[in-house]
């Protein structure tokens, strides 16, 4: 408080005790402090009632200097906002802005990998998105009985491998006898958890997510059919993306009603514990549940109709794997087909072409997958599925309808959950018109079989086809030292390179962790770089990516 103040607050106070002794004398007691004029320009005079008497006290004006300052208080109970123009509308939803007629820039049909992908890609862009899907979860078949699932009862299996093998917990572990209801205990959680990772995403994001059975009709219309006999609503849309996914194909010789019979979804609902399983089909799934069931301590017939497993693998590898099938107790018989199957309530018995009858307590179908198209009514826009369900897509992968895309399980190859994820994103661009936006084309094969197995390039058949002058060089997983430490000491890595230009043209990888240490070699590929890069790069030690360094100097050590 300035010197001022002070002087004047003195003065009143001495003011006020004359004015109470003697109240005519109340003014003069005033302009003893300061001239009258004085008084009315800087304060203001108020009436104090104190008892009987009345007071006169003077409010002081206010001085810059001493003013202090208030913060503005801001209440959530106010009726005041701050808005600004953006694309969302007050209650948190996109905003169309395209010039065209329809409720949604564009609409998503299923919402596993490659629908949310799209869809991420499409609302991040300005786009109003709709994504459309059967389930009341978000997740997709991927995410609810595919890859999550599957791989996660991979994982438990695997655990209780290294269990029996380790001395010290496999005295008291009785793993013939774990059902796989109780096994599957893990996937299930793990399946919440990414169903409430990926709701966060499309909540992040502020994309629209409607539960139901989409059907068009016609290209800019889709009907969705509510749960629980809550009937149906339509939507229009400019453009649509179409990921609804695979499920198992089923043949009609088979009753899947039977509770002995199983394809790769109706497996997780199994509760009760077998001792042989026939599993039909010898592809990825199969081989997959091969290794999960042989883990467990099933005996298992694994029904090949082609004569070799996974064909389509480098040669070195796909004997790998029926190396260690045979070595944990799979009987593998190649180039068989199926007659006819009888069940029982006890067991089932399957019939071969060739001649043989196979008695077990179970069997698992696992020989194809189908798009989940026939209820799209893809007629109404004039499309038209395969007999496996999918659609043909061009580069783009536009449809034959020019505002309908698809990507995914339901146009086909490669039918990976790592595939559909960038199809949709691509897809996504390739509707925007994005000049940068190319199809996605160099894929790394997973296959998670005990051992994994996983590979990117050219097979050793196919170089030898095309006249490729290459080499090869390859590391031995059992002779690493974080694979002696670490207990797994099954495995091989091979890389390919051009023995001219040291260029790699493959990598086949066979072992724990494969699908890891395949993306190395992936980035070194896609960069361009040569075979020179692993043995001029420092790597970490002990670990598996040392096996890069080391097949590479075998490699180089067999150029001339």
């Amino acid at each position: 408080m300035s010197k001022k103040r002070k002087s004047d607050e003195a003065n009143d106070s001495t003011n006020i005790t004359d004015s109470m002794s003697s109240n005519n004398q109340t003014e003069n007691s005033v302009s003893n402090s300061k001239p009258e004029s004085s008084i009315q320009d800087e304060s203001k005079l108020v009436e104090i009632k104190a008892g009987s008497s009345n007071q006169t006290a003077k409010i002081l004006p206010n001085h810059d200097e001493d003013n202090v300052y208030h913060p503005n208080l801001i209440s959530p109970l106010d009726s005041d906002r701050i808005r600004i123009k953006s694309g969302f509308t007050r209650d948190s939803k996109r905003i169309k802005n395209d010039a065209h007629e329809f409720e949604y820039d564009a609409v998503v049909i299923g919402a596993g990998p490659a629908g949310e992908a799209a869809a991420m890609k499409l609302a991040k862009s300005g786009k109003k998105v709709v994504v459309v899907d059967a389930r009341n979860q978000v997740g997709g078949n991927s995410t609810h009985v595919g890859t999550i699932p599957s791989k996660t009862l991979r994982q438990s299996v695997f655990n209780l491998i290294n269990y029996r093998r380790d001395p010290l917990f496999s005295q008291g572990l009785d793993y013939y006898q774990v059902p796989l209801n109780k096994v599957l205990t893990k996937a299930r959680k793990v399946v919440r958890s990414q169903v409430e990772t990926h709701t966060r995403f499309y909540e992040r994001n502020q994309i629209e997510v409607r539960h139901g059975w989409a059907s068009f009709i016609d290209k800019h219309t889709l009907k969705i059919e509510l749960g629980d006999g809550l009937g149906y609503e339509t939507i229009t849309f400019n453009k649509a993306i179409i990921t609804v996914g695979s499920r198992p194909y089923r043949p009609e010789l088979l009753d899947f009603d039977h509770p002995r019979v199983f394809d790769s979804d109706k497996i997780l609902q199994m509760d009760y514990v077998v001792k042989k399983i026939i599993i039909y089909g010898a592809g990825v799934i199969g081989c997959e549940y091969a290794s999960i069931f042989t883990g467990l301590g099933y005996k298992v017939d694994l029904i090949n109709n082609k004569g070799q497993l996974l064909s389509y693998l480098d040669n070195e590898i796909s004997d790998a794997l029926s190396h260690d099938f045979r070595q944990f107790g799979v009987l593998v018989r190649n180039n068989e087909e199926i007659e006819k199957l009888e069940t029982y309530d006890d067991y089932v018995i399957l019939y071969l072409k060739s001649g043989k009858k196979i008695k077990s307590d179970a069997i698992l179908w696992c020989n194809g997958r189908s798009g989940n198209t026939e209820s799209l009514n893809l007629e109404a826009v004039g499309l038209k599925a395969n007999s496996r369900g999918q659609l043909k897509v061009d580069g783009t992968y536009c449809t034959e309808v020019d505002n309908i895309y698809a990507a995914g399980d339901v146009i086909g190859w490669p039918s990976l959950a790592s595939a559909a994820y960038d199809q949709g994103r691509c897809a996504a661009a390739f509707m925007m018109g994005d000049e940068d936006a190319e199809p996605v084309s160099s894929v790394p094969t997973g296959i998670y079989t005990i051992p994994e197995i996983s590979c990117i390039g050219k097979t050793e058949q196919e170089l030898t086809d095309e006249h490729v002058p290459y080499e090869v060089g390859q590391a031995f997983f059992r002779h690493l030292a974080r694979a002696q430490i670490i207990g797994e000491l099954t495995g091989v890595l091979k890389i390919l390179f051009h023995r001219e230009t040291l260029e790699i043209l493959g990598i086949h990888c066979y072992g724990n962790h494969a699908s890891e240490i395949i993306h190395i070699g992936q980035a070194v590929m896609k960069s361009g770089s040569s075979l020179e890069y692993f043995v001029n790069t420092t790597f970490n030690y002990p670990t598996m990516a040392e096996a890069y360094r080391v097949a590479a100097l075998n490699g180089l050590n067999r150029v001339f």
